[in-house]
């Protein structure tokens, strides 16, 4: 049964129970802020608007037409600023005083929840520095589907577990200072081809235990916008679809906030009003014209279309927004020339060295021990040559990568490339480098004869598919290394007997090319480390700190292996549930990587699992708050396991819960539902306890229409990886 259907159901069996604005908050999480509040302000400032005025909160100005991407008129009645909404997921765009913040793939890749917080707080306290009132992010929307798709390295990986904790953390440190966060794109936007024209259909489980699961999370953190995204939902555009909009988000999710367009998603005028739509953004389409609200949700009201009572909700929901978050009191005026880098540099380093995944690592050459020569290969070890920002939203892939192309970038204010730090640490060890800065084969003799060791630099970019690099219109043509990577490491290994090969990409590479040369001893999977690149890396190539980056997707032995591929017309999602390390746990398909999997200095024992709780089958019952029926938030299931660091080194280790289902459920085999970093010294040990919610052992019932937790055995692995499983423990419900 396709999903809208399933959703028009939904919205009888939803309504009696959906949280009205200012409705019961029983969650930690979800009681965090005061939505009562914020409404009674909201309600009152309302008496005092015309219809146009109330207009007017709901319309962008129009692109071009204000100092960020997105504006509103200011409306003086109520002293309610020009609100400035502005890209992007890992920084402020179009500003000059601001940090380049890694992306959203690299924070997932450190599986630090502490981390995760601090990165959004910090983007935050950058927002709200330049005066920026709504920052578009994070993304949780593409959730990964497709490994080629273009906008993947925007969020938290190919999990919707390790998504949604990903994104409560960051919209709760974004909000703690003050700033909207906005959660995108909503919903099944998982690649660049067509999608302003393709539509999504997927089943209502899928829906619900894939692709609406961590926008629940962003719900319970309070996020206060969303936004919804480009593609049609069973041939529904998203921005109009009343199952999706008002069904799932609003009731369902009892989210309180409001849900913009994506710029030029706007389609028409009273049917998105009435389906429920809050904000039209920017206003016109990007020549100033196609002005969808504004005058003509003005007349549709007058002409009985749209009930003024339509406009009032979304009036007091984007009101409500900018009150909860203290916007209405001292807020900076919007100054996107503002230095406010602070010292969050630190951040930025830390994310990008603690998301760096050692993928192998033989005969000990890593970390470096002071060598005497070391030969360096490859564009990606410099800076662009044309200059760090020489490209429109970083649309090219010249010298060191650290993020992606297309509206979810930022400028960087520097760049410490790869070569530049390595020779920094050298000059202190008094070793010799000696340096290739091109993928051109025939030049690397030079570099890395003679060298004790020769480390290649190799890379894959994707983007927003407005941009073209290289003939990839967003999303990947192909999972192979970029300006012939495979060849070049097979020029420095027939040369070089201990080579290291550093791979910056947005997602998975194929890598059995890298792997049948004999002399490649290591693979650093270094992701996507913005500006701190280099000194990200030395820190691990070194041994400053040892790796403890894991995957948050698969790195499969073939690109077929993947189940998915990019749709040339409309997508129907036919792999459900079957995803990433799903699908291949599902087919018994052997990855190359598999996700979750990262290795350490050090070495990491597992021991004492216990699994304690009582929690009943059945049905949730609770009411409905913020992310979702209260009861799904209770603590369900505690599993405690002893890990012990045994291999002489200091080091952190990703502990990894996943739970396999009762066969009755029909689940996949197992599925991510709790992970815990934690740093332990030479020999050392410690208890980690995952809390697994009542909701982490639901599934969707979709002839209920509920979450479902089903009877019987439920098993619990707990390891260092989806494929490590080093302690298993179970729990008959």
């Amino acid at each position: 049964m396709r999903f809208q259907t399933i959703a028009t159901a939904l919205s009888a069996a939803s309504a009696v129970t959906a949280a009205p604005a200012g409705g019961k908050k029983v969650s930690a999480r979800a009681d965090s802020l005061d939505w009562d509040a914020a409404y009674t302000k909201a309600e009152a400032a309302l008496d005092k608007l015309s219809l146009e005025e109330k207009v007017d909160v709901v319309t962008g100005v129009g692109w071009g037409n204000g100092p960020c991407v997105g504006n509103t008129p200011a409306v003086s009645s109520i002293n309610y600023p020009s609100l400035c909404l502005q890209d992007g997921p890992l920084g402020v765009r179009y500003a000059s005083g601001v940090n380049a913040f890694t992306p959203g793939i690299q924070a997932a890749s450190t599986w630090d929840r502490k981390l995760i917080r601090e990165r959004g707080e910090f983007i935050g306290e950058e927002f709200k520095g330049t005066g920026v009132h709504v920052m578009l992010g994070p993304v949780s929307g593409p959730l990964g589907k497709n490994p080629k798709g273009g906008r993947n390295w925007e969020g938290f990986g190919a999990d919707p577990y390790l998504q949604g904790i990903s994104m409560a953390e960051t919209i709760e440190g974004i909000q703690s200072v003050g700033v909207q966060a906005n959660a995108k794109h909503y919903i099944l936007n998982e690649q660049e081809l067509n999608r302003e024209t393709m539509s999504s259909s997927v089943d209502d489980r899928t829906m619900h235990e894939l692709y609406l699961w961590p926008f629940a999370d962003a719900v319970h953190a309070n996020v206060v916008s969303a936004m919804c995204s480009y593609n049609k939902i069973n041939g529904t555009w998203a921005c109009e679809n009343e199952g999706t909009l008002n069904n799932l988000l609003k009731e369902e999710l009892g989210f309180k906030g409001y849900i913009m367009t994506d710029w030029n998603a706007h389609h028409t005028t009273a049917e998105s009003a009435n389906t429920g739509l809050d904000m039209s953004m920017p206003g016109t389409d990007f020549n100033g014209d196609n002005e969808l609200w504004g005058p003509k949700l003005v007349s549709a009201v007058q002409g009985g279309e749209v009930d003024e009572s339509r406009v009032d909700d979304m009036v007091v929901r984007i009101l409500a927004a900018w009150y909860i978050l203290g916007q209405d009191e001292g807020y900076p005026e919007t100054n996107l020339n503002a230095n406010v880098q602070g010292d969050h540099k630190t951040n930025i380093r830390a994310v990008a060295r603690d998301g760096i995944v050692l993928l192998k690592n033989e005969d000990g050459i890593l970390p470096l021990s002071k060598p005497s020569k070391i030969g360096l290969v490859g564009s990606a070890a410099v800076q662009d040559p044309q200059g760090i920002n020489s490209c429109e939203d970083h649309a090219c892939n010249q010298g060191a990568l650290g993020m992606g192309w297309g509206s979810g970038t930022a400028s960087y204010p520097y760049v410490v490339a790869p070569a530049d730090a390595i020779k920094d640490r050298a000059q202190q060890d008094g070793s010799e480098v000696s340096l290739s800065a091109s993928d051109n084969t025939g030049d690397v003799s030079s570099a890395v004869n003679g060298a004790d060791v020769a480390i290649v630099f190799i890379t894959s970019d994707s983007g927003e598919g407005y941009l073209t690099v290289e003939d990839n219109a967003g999303d990947r043509q192909n999972l192979d290394p970029w300006h012939n990577g495979n060849d070049l490491v097979k020029a420095v290994a027939a040369i070089n007997e201990n080579v290291i090969v550093v791979v910056h990409s947005v997602g998975p590479v194929i890598l059995e090319e890298v792997l049948a040369q004999e002399n490649v001893k290591a693979i650093v999977w270094a992701g996507l480390p913005s500006q701190e690149n280099g000194n990200a890396l030395v820190d691990v190539l070194y041994g400053d700190v040892s790796p403890s980056g894991k995957l948050p997707y698969t790195i499969a032995k073939d690109e077929s292996d993947y189940g998915t591929s990019i749709s040339s017309g409309d997508d129907d999602f036919s792999e459900g549930l079957f995803i990433d390390y799903r699908h291949f746990d599902k087919n018994d398909i052997e990855p190359r990587y598999e996700f979750g999997y990262g290795l350490s200095y050090t070495n990491f024992t597992y021991s004492n699992i216990f699994v304690d709780g009582k929690p009943s089958s059945g049905p949730a019952t609770g009411d409905v708050i913020p992310g979702g029926r209260e009861d799904l938030w209770d603590t369900a299931v505690t599993v405690t396991v002893t890990v012990a660091n045994t291999g002489g080194v200091d080091g952190a280790e990703v502990a990894q819960l996943y739970v396999e289902y009762p066969s009755s459920a029909g689940a996949p085999p197992k599925q991510l539902r709790g992970f815990e970093k934690i740093a332990l010294d030479a020999d050392a040990e410690d208890n980690v306890t995952f809390t697994v919610l009542r909701r982490d052992l639901s599934v969707w019932d979709t002839t209920a229409q509920n979450w479902v937790v089903p009877e019987g055995e439920f098993t619990f692995h707990v390891g260092s990886s989806s494929r490590d499983i080093r302690q298993t423990g179970t729990l008959t419900i």
